[in-house]
């Protein structure tokens, strides 16, 4: 009788729960999305309740649609959103909505932490990028200066995996991947409490560590009952979003690398060594406990692809007749030559952190004419965010020294064959994509549950089981068009920074002002 992991991929627009086999096969996938509230520019909050709704429906779900017993489940698992802050009572449980990673609200306390460090510049030597109003340890000081009632009465904060772990077993913890965007030693695997007191953090209020493939725990007769489970079904810890795509897209040897494009992208490495970040590059835990994971994340790829869904296609996507409006949108793209008639897209619609680290910047079309067609726009945005990928490839590979002859692309936007395409002749690399690029992370989230059952021995082993689909080669005779326009793009941060800065900064510290800083 063939057995199943449950993994679910909690994200931002929405929960997916995928029913995958030991060998990473996908049986059935199902989806509910839930809102995002905006309270005040620059603010990102979600309710962990529909988290848990989500995941508790989709489960049942999907063991409707694919007539799975509950017995053959070994175990449930996550890969989720990184750096949500969920504050935490003992008694009461959650204390308020949750503030996301999208969240940009603790600029004024990132530049008052990085003061203690003598300045961004300082700080960003020793932690190899300056701190802004979406990282961790600003957002715990903002909730502490501008919400001390809950900051006080919180036992301990925990992430979107955290709160789903509580939820399910009734146990309180963070796995490492979390743990290290706020603050971990990747050589000691701790926390670094020393740090968190000097800034005026709390340690007792960050909670016990767990590794991806440990058991935090079973399901509850309750938690069983909502999911649909047999009640002590096993609970495996998984991993961040992005190092559960990096196990889904099969590069997981030392020095291999991937590239995720969803609502945000970015390109990440796995490797033993521990890396000083630099050019808005991080390093963070894996989730091979063995080894570090090199992340430049971009903070918009396909969000900018749904951006001009929603704002161009809206009669497209109300047509019956049209069953998939990407699948309209990439044959649209297609008939666009490259270089989109030199139009040129910078896809920073929520700020940056790689290739360039800054809350303030914006997405701007550049060199706009007459001529350009709403089609224009569309084939500049899939460029644009194309160009921001070569960037960061660029960056890791003259930095940090990771030679990527190819790319493993895996994430919504690896189904559109003409954005891959794109992809392999800007950045004059193989483009390769996995079977159910979408489901990668999720994927890998099993995988990782399956190291932690004893399945696979360890994470090397999983590289024979993911499945390389689809090639795309670079296409030279477009080679002369893309690299003039990507010197051009790499010159629009530098002549425009001071411009988006003045433009932007008032708005934000406003908006921060208001809520109470």
């Amino acid at each position: 009788m063939a057995k199943y992991i449950i993994a679910h991929d909690v994200g931002t627009s929405g929960n997916k729960a995928v029913l995958v086999d030991a060998e990473g096969r996908v049986h059935g996938k199902c989806f509910e999305p839930y809102k995002t509230y905006y309270p005040k520019p620059g603010w990102a909050e979600q309710e962990p309740l529909d988290w848990w709704k989500a995941v508790t429906r989709t489960t049942k779900l999907l063991l409707k649609q694919t007539a799975v017993s509950p017995k053959d489940v070994l175990c449930v698992t996550y890969s989720t959103q990184m750096l949500g802050i969920i504050p935490m009572d003992s008694k009461e449980g959650l204390l308020r909505p949750a503030i996301i990673w999208l969240d940009n609200r603790a600029g004024g306390q990132a530049e008052q932490l990085m003061r203690k460090f003598l300045g961004p510049r300082v700080f960003a030597l020793i932690a190899g990028t300056a701190l802004c109003g979406k990282d961790g340890m600003p957002k715990l000081l903002w909730l502490k200066a501008e919400e001390p009632d809950i900051y006080n009465k919180m036992c301990c904060f925990l992430d979107v995996a955290g709160y789903l772990f509580y939820r399910s077993t009734g146990n309180m913890a963070m796995e490492w991947t979390g743990g290290s965007v706020f603050g971990t030693d990747l050589k000691k695997k701790t926390w670094r409490s020393s740090i968190f007191s000097y800034v005026g953090l709390d340690p007792r209020k960050f909670p016990p560590l767990v590794r991806s493939i440990d058991k935090v725990g079973e399901l509850t007769r309750e938690a069983a009952r909502e999911y649909g489970l047999l009640e002590g079904t096993p609970v495996i810890a998984g991993s961040g979003d992005a190092t559960c795509a990096a196990v889904g897209s099969g590069a997981v040897d030392e020095g291999e690398g991937h590239v995720y494009l969803g609502t945000s992208g970015w390109v990440g490495v796995v490797t033993e060594r521990i890396l000083q970040g630099k050019c808005g590059a991080a390093t963070i835990h894996s989730a091979d406990p063995k080894k570090t994971f090199l992340f430049a994340e971009t903070e918009a790829a396909g969000g900018c692809i749904q951006w001009i869904a929603d704002e161009f296609y809206k009669a497209e996507k109300k047509d019956p007749n049209i069953p998939n409006v990407y699948a309209l949108m990439d044959d649209e793209v297609a008939k666009i030559a490259p270089g989109a008639d030199y139009l040129l897209f910078t896809p920073w619609i929520y700020g940056e952190r790689a290739p360039i680290d800054d809350c303030y910047v914006r997405a701007t079309f550049l060199n706009l004419s007459a001529e350009h067609t709403r089609e224009h726009l569309l084939r500049a945005i899939y460029e644009g965010v194309a160009y921001n990928i070569r960037w960061i490839v660029d960056i890791v590979e003259k930095e940090f020294k990771f030679p990527l002859p190819h790319l493993r692309i895996i994430g919504g936007g690896a189904k559109g064959e003409p954005w891959m395409q794109i992809m392999a002749d800007i950045t004059h690399r193989k483009i390769e994509t996995v079977c159910d690029p979408q489901e990668a992370g999720a994927v890998g989230a099993a995988l990782i549950a399956a190291v932690g059952l004893g399945i696979y021995p360890d994470f090397e082993s999983l590289k024979k089981v993911v499945r390389v689909d689809k090639t795309f080669e670079p296409q030279p005779e477009n080679s002369g068009i893309y690299d003039t326009l990507f010197n051009s793009y790499q010159e629009v941060y530098t002549a425009l920074r001071n411009f988006y800065r003045k433009l932007n900064k008032e708005r934000f510290d406003k908006a921060i002002c208001e809520g109470g800083v």
